[in-house]
């Protein structure tokens, strides 16, 4: 891989650093909390992506203003309204693992997966 182009797209990179360390903290953490918070990291790192795709330096968005109606003035508005779509996804899915996170505690005491897990095998959830 060359350098220069690395530099170039240094932002495509920090995205995929970023899902690399959420999805790293979503295999190696036990708290269900922070699983969660990994998961989310993931969820940013993708809408990044996106957007950066999305955009073209020197363009507008795609509003028309002045009468002004080429293709050429403007970004594409779909990356867009993927990321916007995808921020509310993101926000039902995290209320429904924090909700589902809350009944596990209640009913186990702990956020550990593994400690739940041993619990389950043991037949403690009868």
């Amino acid at each position: 891989m060359n350098l220069s182009n690395l530099l170039v797209n240094y932002e495509e990179a920090i995205a995929m650093v970023l899902f690399a360390i959420g999805f790293s903290n979503l295999l190696m953490q036990k708290n269900m909390i922070k699983k969660i918070i990994g998961f989310n990291i993931m969820d940013s790192a993708v809408y990044l992506f996106l957007a950066l795709k999305g955009y073209i330096r020197g363009h507008k968005a795609a509003i028309v203003t002045d009468g002004v109606q080429s293709v050429d003035v403007y970004i594409n508005p779909i990356p867009s309204g993927l990321v916007l779509t995808g921020i509310v996804v993101s926000v039902s899915v995290t209320a429904l693992m924090l909700s589902l996170t809350i009944r596990l505690y209640r009913r186990y005491h702990t956020l550990d997966i593994d400690r739940i897990t041993m619990e389950v095998k043991r037949g403690g959830d009868k």
